[in-house]
């Protein structure tokens, strides 16, 4: 009996101390992880699921998790082992608080860049603030930038009126007729209203860009009257509202005089820049974290794009491919693999609806050309186009940018809203008809717009829509990742595309270097400054005017040079690039954070040269230390990537139609998700992309580790 009193006290002690330490290194795990992990809730995943902690204040609950331990989502757990279960919620909170967590960081990042000295003049080239009461609630006050017209000379300029048609013609068409333009200048519907139904939501949360054009109230109206004290007398002339002005190349008024008033003094080289690799870091950050929004509700093609992701990221090697250059691609197996998977899967819905010119009617010749001849061919393909939109994983909207800006600015008026107006007008038309933009907030709708002013045209409410851009700037709310950088291609001849296609070889190109244009915006002036007959090897110069003796020794220079110098002009666009591709001379590129075209899929530093605008009095010592051997591996890979940046009478197989779609489609299979984060798990389950619960687990580990590493670039040190 003694004996069984004394085992009776010894366990009561035992088991005090048990308790006692158990309690410690709970506390411990505690403490260890709050003070060890940056990443938000630690408490919340100690808790099994199903139950809501009462412990911080996370919004990052599991949304699709049901209480019943045997299902969560689409996703069956062992109902014998609790475990699973808790495992799965815990990595799904950490993978949405770190995706949250890195939106975040981005949006400070960039937030970072608009309250450095180069938003001082960027305020100065922006026109009257627009006061955004036509804007949905979650818009901040904005400035509206004018620009200039452009002629179109082989310098690049953008002056060109002359409108080239689908049959090749010159369009006598008057613009701005009465029927779409009031005398007030805002634009008339583009059909009957139709008043949205009670359905119809815009997008509701800022781009981590947009706050790139936030101001606060308070400084308004200095900035107004800043902005008033820098317009010149004589405004740009423009096509009137009431005029039956034509828009042939025999117009020779232009609006370069206010362009340079308005933009001259962007004269100081930026001090906030974007390099190659920190846009390197952005895409892979995109990649590795979706900032999109999850559908409203579900769609089967959205688990088919998301199966086209995982075999992108699986695709077999390719070795020696005959079609495709391997060196010109960050990946040239996962490329081969999703262009082979669009051909085969993606269909695209372009909106009928939007009345001419505005809509439907593309301009094929000038500056802007890339916008008119991508709608003509996407508007005449059999292959990708459907005309029921339920079979739609992409839907286009066909709008010119360029013939917007002619139609309805309204001269003097330092005001694009009523632009802005006019394509929200159309949204809410299309969102009233049809179910699609509401599903997803616009995000699987995508634009190809050339002009300068399409980046804010399309930045209230296309924020979330795939925009693909010539004017690819990430200081104006170009999203690397989700936007598509669309080559600039200045067409001259229509009729024959591929005119002069080609140049010397590496052995007959004397001159070193190569540039002529006139002097827009504050970098072209630098580069002449310190270049312009200072040195027989680099050929620098001003404008060599508008002849066809001009004209001829331009391209004669660039067939005979090494590397063409690709200044920026008044935006960070050029179409020098494509025109140094096109004449097979080695782009250098002097323009800071500009995104070059197809970034997502290309290494443009295994065929291009960059060159920080505060390189320019180094320039010609940068071009000499690079090799010799260097320079001809180079010019073959210019060869190797013309193919790809072609325009054609009708696409051909890799050509810049199918490369600009290509780049669409990529983008967007790389953002989607699925309507719940188990729900995708339980789809790849059931395709056998993904095994049993440990590796779904796996797989969150994987994304969550990604996510780390991207992590270390944009947390404070």
């Amino acid at each position: 009996m003694e004996n069984t009193l004394q085992f009776q006290k010894l366990c009561q002690v035992e088991t005090r101390r048990l308790v006692l330490v158990m309690a410690i290194l709970a506390l411990a795990v505690i403490v260890i992880q709050s003070f060890g992990l940056p990443y938000g809730n630690v408490l919340f995943s100690l808790f099994p699921v199903g139950k809501n902690s009462g412990f911080g204040k996370s919004s990052f609950l599991p949304r699709d998790v049901s209480p019943e331990p045997a299902q969560n989502g689409d996703v069956t757990l062992n109902e014998s082992n609790p475990a699973d279960s808790a495992i799965v919620s815990r990595v799904v909170n950490n993978a949405e608080d770190l995706g949250k967590r890195a939106e975040n960081d981005h949006q400070n990042v960039m937030k970072e860049k608009d309250d450095s000295p180069q938003n001082d003049t960027a305020l100065k080239k922006e026109m009257v603030p627009d006061k955004a009461s036509h804007l949905d609630a979650y818009q901040a006050p904005h400035i509206i930038k004018p620009e200039n017209e452009y002629s179109s000379d082989n310098d690049g300029q953008k002056k060109d009126k002359t409108f080239i048609s689908e049959n090749g013609g010159s369009v006598d068409t008057v613009f701005a007729s009465p029927s779409l333009v009031s005398p007030q200048g805002v634009p008339s519907p583009v059909s009957p209203q139709v008043v949205p139904s009670a359905n119809v939501t815009m997008p509701k949360r800022l781009e981590p860009n947009l706050t790139n054009y936030i101001t606060s109230v308070n400084s308004t109206t200095s900035v107004v009257k800043q902005e008033m004290e820098t317009l010149p007398k004589d405004e740009k002339p423009e096509l009137l509202q009431d005029s039956r002005s034509d828009l042939h190349g025999n117009s020779t008024t232009t609006k370069n005089s206010e362009a340079k008033t308005l933009k001259h003094e962007k004269s100081q080289t930026q001090t906030s820049v974007t390099s190659i690799s920190e846009m390197n870091r952005l895409l892979y950050q995109s990649r590795a974290a979706s900032f999109a929004m999850r559908p409203r509700w579900s769609s089967v093609l959205d688990r088919e794009l998301l199966s086209a992701r995982v075999q992108i990221e699986n695709a077999p090697i390719v070795l020696n491919d005959q079609e495709l250059y391997a060196p010109l691609f960050r990946n040239v197996s996962m490329f081969k693999r999703s262009y082979e998977l669009m051909e085969r899967i993606v269909k695209v819905y372009v909106y009928r609806e939007g009345e001419k010119p505005i809509f439907h009617r593309p301009v094929l010749n000038g500056i802007y050309a890339s916008e008119g001849w991508f709608m003509k061919h996407m508007e005449a393909n059999k292959h990708f186009v459907v005309k029921n939109p339920r079979k739609a994983h992409l839907f286009y909207l066909p709008f010119s940018a360029r013939v917007l800006e002619v139609t309805l600015y309204v001269p003097n008026s330092h005001n694009q809203k009523n632009l802005v107006e006019y394509l929200k007008n159309y949204l809410d038309m299309i969102a009233a008809k049809y179910p699609f933009w509401n599903r997803t907030s616009g995000e699987d709708h995508f634009l190809a717009a050339c002009h300068d002013w399409a980046p804010y045209e399309t930045k209230h409410f296309m924020n979330l829509t795939i925009r693909a851009l010539c004017n690819a700037d990430v200081t104006e709310g170009f999203k690397i990742g989700k936007d598509v950088s669309l080559p600039e291609t200045y067409v001259r001849y229509p009729k024959n595309l591929l005119r002069g296609l080609g140049g010397n070889p590496p052995s007959k190109r004397p001159i070193l270097a190569f540039f002529a244009g006139n002097m827009h915006g504050y970098v072209r002036p630098i580069l002449l400054q310190y270049w312009e007959n200072k040195d027989p090897d680099m050929k620098i110069l001003g404008p060599m005017g508008h002849g066809s003796k001009s004209k001829s020794d331009y391209i004669k220079y660039m067939k005979s040079s090494k590397y063409c110098i690709c200044a920026k002009g008044y935006e960070v666009n050029s179409p020098r690039v494509v025109e140094a591709i096109f004449y097979e001379c080695v782009p250098v590129i002097l323009s800071d954070n500009f995104v070059p075209p197809f970034f997502e899929v290309l290494d443009w530093e295994s065929f291009a040269v960059f060159v920080s605008e505060k390189d320019i009095p180094n320039l010609k010592d940068i071009l000499l230390s690079i090799p010799e051997r260097r320079f001809r591996q180079l010019q073959l890979r210019v060869k190797k990537v013309q193919q790809h940046f072609l325009w054609h009478s009708k696409p051909v197989k890799y050509d810049l139609f199918h490369m600009t779609l290509h780049s669409i489609w990529y983008n967007r299979v790389f953002q989607i998700r699925l309507r719940g984060a188990l729900k995708e798990l339980g789809f790849l389950q059931r395709s056998r992309l993904i095994g049993s619960t440990e590796d779904v687990c796996s797989c969150f580990r994987n994304h969550i580790k990604g996510l780390s590493e991207v992590m270390k670039f944009v947390a404070p040190s």
